[in-house]
This record gives C-alpha cells, sequence and structure tokens, in this order.
C-alpha cells in the first residue's frame, strides 16, 4: 500500500508539473514556464561555450524548443508509468499473446503509458480495476493536449520573430542612411512618422518578448535581421529627435526613448542582469547575441 501511495504521489507531481509548465508557457500572460526556461538556458550557454558561438547559438532556439516538448511528453509517460506500476501485472488484463510472469513490470508500465499517451490504442493491455478505467482515458486526453500545444507553440513562436526581424530591418535601414538628421531637422510630419513607426514597432517586440520570452534564445546571423546588432541605434535616434524645434517631433521622440527603455529594462530583468544605462544593456544584448554593437 505505501509503495502504492509513494508511486502516485512522484507520479502525479511529474504530470501536474508538465502541464503547469505547459499552461506557464503558451497560454500564461507573461509566459513563465520553469521547466522551458531552463531548457532554454541550458541550450544557450551550452551554445555559448562552442569554439563556433555564432552557429551554435542559432541553433539554441529550434533545439530548445524540440528539446522541452520531449521533456514534456517524458514528465507525463514517466508519471503516468508510475501511477501504473503498483498495479502491475494484477491490475491488467493482458492479451494471450503476451506473457506477464516473463515480463518486468516497469517496463510494461511504461510501455502502457507510452501507448497511451499517443492514442494508439493497441488493447493488448487493459485496466481491470474500475479507478484505472477512469484515469487512462485521462491520459489519452492529455496526449491529445500535448501534441495540439506543440503545434500552438511553433504558430505562435515563428510569427513573433518574423515580426521582432521586420523591426530590425527597419532600424537598421535607418541607421544605415543615418536617418537621425530627418529626425532631428527634417520636416515635423515625416519626423514624427519615423519615430512613431519606430516606436510601434518596439512596443509589439516588447509585448511578444513579454508573452513568448523563448523567443530571446533565437539568434539570427545577420545583423540586418538581428535587434540585438541595432537597437543601440534607437537611443541615438530618440536623442536626434528630441533636439528638433518642432514640438511634436520632440514629443514623439520622448514616446521612442520611452519605449527603447522599458524594452532594455525588460531585457535586462529578465536575461542580461546588467543593471546599466540603456545604452549599456544594448551592449550588453549585442555582446550576448554575438553581434557587434551599432556605434554612431
Amino acid at each position: 500500500m505505501t509503495m502504492t501511495w509513494v508511486c502516485s504521489v512522484l507520479g502525479g507531481v511529474l504530470i501536474v508539473v508538465a502541464l503547469r509548465d505547459i499552461y506557464a508557457t503558451l497560454w500564461h500572460p507573461r509566459g513563465v514556464g520553469t521547466v522551458c526556461r531552463w531548457v532554454f538556458d541550458v541550450m544557450w550557454r551550452g551554445a555559448a561555450r562552442i569554439r563556433r558561438r555564432g552557429r551554435a547559438l542559432g541553433l539554441a532556439g529550434p533545439v530548445g524548443m524540440v528539446a522541452t516538448v520531449v521533456l514534456w511528453s517524458a514528465m507525463i509517460v514517466v508519471g503516468w508509468a508510475l501511477i501504473y506500476f503498483p498495479h502491475m501485472p494484477a491490475g491488467f488484463y493482458f492479451a494471450s499473446s503476451l506473457q506477464p510472469s516473463l515480463s518486468s513490470d516497469p517496463i510494461a508500465a511504461l510501455y502502457l503509458s507510452l501507448v497511451t499517451v499517443a492514442t494508439l490504442g493497441y488493447g493488448d493491455i487493459t485496466p481491470a480495476y474500475p479507478a484505472l478505467r477512469l484515469v487512462m482515458p485521462l491520459q489519452a486526453l492529455m496526449g491529445f493536449v500535448l501534441f495540439t500545444a506543440a503545434i500552438s507553440w511553433v504558430l505562435q513562436i515563428y510569427p513573433a520573430l518574423i515580426r521582432r526581424r521586420s523591426a530590425a530591418r527597419s532600424v537598421y535601414l535607418l541607421a544605415s542612411t543615418d536617418s537621425s538628421e530627418v529626425a532631428a531637422t527634417g520636416e515635423s510630419s515625416v519626423a514624427c512618422a519615423l519615430l512613431d513607426g519606430v516606436t510601434d514597432a518596439l512596443i509589439t517586440v516588447d509585448l511578444d518578448l513579454e508573452q513568448y520570452g523563448e523567443t530571446y534564445f533565437f539568434r539570427e546571423s545577420e545583423s540586418g535581421q538581428s535587434l540585438a546588432a541595432v537597437l543601440s541605434y534607437v537611443p541615438h535616434l530618440a536623442k536626434a529627435g528630441q533636439g528638433s524645434t518642432a514640438m511634436e517631433v520632440r514629443r514623439a521622440a520622448v514616446r521612442l526613448d520611452e519605449q527603447v527603455r522599458w524594452l532594455t529594462g525588460h531585457l535586462d530583468e529578465r536575461y542580461l542582469h546588467n543593471g546599466g544605462s540603456c545604452e549599456q544593456i544594448c551592449a550588453a544584448f549585442a555582446a550576448d547575441h554575438r553581434h557587434q554593437n551599432w556605434r554612431p
């Protein structure tokens, strides 16, 4: 009896932790999955130690997603196997072709858990106890949820990455054409549109990063598509706009400056832990993604 309770509690804890992490990663407003974040941290730090760091870091994000889904699956499978294990073999009916006495109870429990979570339904091992008959469909439902969650995660992450690359490309083009002069001395309507466009793009990036925190660990190899490489130009652009003689341009520049400080504060709090100024955080962001920091 003690063995049954211990295994059931351990299995239940693993299942609850996995489900909680799936919810926190995919659907919580701040994307606070503990297991997911740990996996991505390990992948990122491990890739940073490899000699060809840039290429390795580029794989950290995709590999981290695969590793996280595998770990979620393993926690659910092992958790349910621990629940089944104390009831093997007496609590189940075995097909006539199987010989329970010749098989290992842990292996049989793990096999049953894998088949159930994959919703294969071979039917060679079926529960004899009423309680087990009730809980096994729950595991099959969890398997369906896990499969759906993995697909949903991909469909959520990559549009967010595209929006970040789009924002980075816009800032890169502004930096490469020295648009700070337009913000400082150009026509007010044009300068306001330029500054507000960058502000809107950074707001989208900031909200995406808050919702999908794991996007931080996706590195773009091209500096023209990397926000880490070009973000330091934004404070320079905002400072140029604040020197304009037009009040509406100065107000637009203040909005941009406030948003870039908000974004860098978010980056520093959750990932960089630099504690410096906005410009220093931008430089740390570029260094962490192995890019040259933009300098005026």
